[in-house]
């Protein structure tokens, strides 16, 4: 149709019509990215996911783990938390994290500006993916605030039982600030230092769970043993609600996992399906496990081996294929069972829910495995053997710095925090239990 309409006009009219079709591509590219609606629809439902992982998903896990007599304080930390973090991720998180001014420098590797109170997010502004599509900009910041939110709700596995409601208000905003936000920037923003590195972390493994469970780990040393451990059997109160929650962090996780791919595309498939396989594997890896240890294969084991597959296959769930998740969810649920058996007791300290022997150990196994199973076993990365163990290199230092960033920052935090209103509960408090001393009411009649 143009070719005839050039014909017709003679040589004038063909320069008007090319000047005009270069004024169209011109204006086209000049216009505003519009989000496009189906991976906007699939990043809405992925951020509820996520959510529902929180509330009620890591509160009912956690909370059936512990003793009744703590079974709501439990809970109530859990969703406090998660509320605080988010209000905490608007005012500030989002723009050092993910602000759109880099901070020139050293500091940039660290942090971003010029987003605070979200001031510069609008129902216009977009969010990039991993293509040339983009999604809203406010959807985006909600899906990451889900990850903040989590992450902090799931340090108090380690703290469960004897730190003070207000303590863990305190730690939740200085922890934030000082350990979460600059490692999801050092890893998950441009311009930052493992993110330019070239660290593969595909949904969080070092950014949440190493971070989460090596923090728990220093606030476990600084609160002490709880009452009586581990003399005094402590028995999970409700294996029923562990196990619902453990299903619905299975369900939720994949929003984790397959949102993270910001698109409704291949990769996001294949995170689906590797969080499908490698949790399926990590549950009856932990069960086999405790068969040839001597023990029954128990339902605590199946719970604990499916928490560890998901775990490890979160860095690893858009960089492998199927069959290296399976390795993965394998390999890190057997390590993860001897670290909570075995180094716990080892060690001596009083992890109370197993934060660090499951978030911190598995997320460790998960963070380095990817760069194996990125090449091998149908990995997306089909590199030689060399790049494979580059990536590794690279791999193992981003653990290290996750790991180092998030001792030092919550031990600096914690110390505050003690010297400020104190971290533990007295003793009295702690013997008549949480629920009672701190919240005036009882999870049972």
């Amino acid at each position: 149709m143009i070719r005839k309409l050039i014909c017709g006009v003679g040589a004038f009219g063909a320069s008007t019509l090319v000047a005009t079709a270069a004024f169209a591509q011109e204006a086209a590219e000049a216009a505003p990215a519009v989000a496009n609606p189906g991976n906007n629809a699939w990043m809405m439902t992925a951020t509820v996911l996520v959510m529902m992982m929180i509330l009620p998903g890591l509160a009912l896990f956690y909370g059936g783990l512990t003793r009744s007599k703590n079974m709501l304080s439990t809970m109530t930390q859990i969703g406090a938390t998660a509320a605080l973090a988010m209000l905490v991720w608007i005012m500030w998180g989002y723009s050092l994290a993910f602000g759109p001014t880099a901070i020139e420098g050293f500091m940039g590797q660290f942090f971003s500006t010029g987003a605070y109170f979200l001031s510069s997010v609008t129902p216009d502004s977009t969010a990039a993916t991993f293509s040339d599509e983009v999604i809203s900009e406010y959807v985006f910041v909600s899906f990451q605030m889900t990850f903040a939110a989590i992450t902090a709700a799931l340090v108090l596995g380690a703290t469960a039982e004897r730190m003070k409601f207000s303590a863990t208000m305190l730690f939740t905003v200085l922890w934030l600030t000082v350990v979460y936000f600059p490692i999801a920037h050092m890893v998950w923003a441009g311009g930052g230092l493992l993110f330019e590195m070239g660290a593969l972390d595909f949904a969080g493994g070092t950014v949440v769970h190493i971070n989460a469970g090596v923090s728990g780990l220093v606030l476990a040393y600084l609160l002490g043993k709880r009452k009586g451990y581990p003399d005094e059997q402590m028995p999970p109160h409700s294996m029923v609600m562990t196990m619902i929650g453990t299903g619905l962090l299975w369900v939720g996780w994949f929003g984790f996992n397959a949102g993270s791919e910001l698109e409704a595309d291949g990769f996001a498939g294949l995170a689906m399906i590797n969080t499908f396989v490698a949790t399926a594997a990590g549950g009856l890896a932990w069960m086999v496990t405790e068969k040839l240890a001597g023990h029954k294969g128990s339902a605590l084991g199946f719970c604990s081996g499916i928490i560890a597959g998901l775990v490890a296959v979160t860095p690893a769930a858009g960089n492998s294929g199927p069959f290296g998740a399976v390795v993965l969810g394998i390999v890190a649920s057997v390590i993860c069972y001897f670290a909570v058996a075995k180094l716990k007791p080892a060690l001596g300290y009083d992890d109370s829910l197993d934060a660090f022997g499951i978030h911190g150990i598995g997320g460790i196994v998960g963070a380095i495995g990817t760069g194996f199973v990125n090449t091998l076993w149908g990995g997306p990365g089909n590199g030689s053997a060399e790049s494979m163990m580059a990536q590794v290199g690279i791999q193992v230092v981003a653990v290290v710095v996750a790991i180092a960033w998030a001792a030092i920052g919550t031990l600096i935090v914690g110390l505050i925090v003690k010297a400020v209103i104190g971290l533990r509960v007295s003793e009295e408090a702690e013997v008549e239990g949480l629920d009672i001393s701190e919240h005036g009411e009882r999870a049972y009649n």
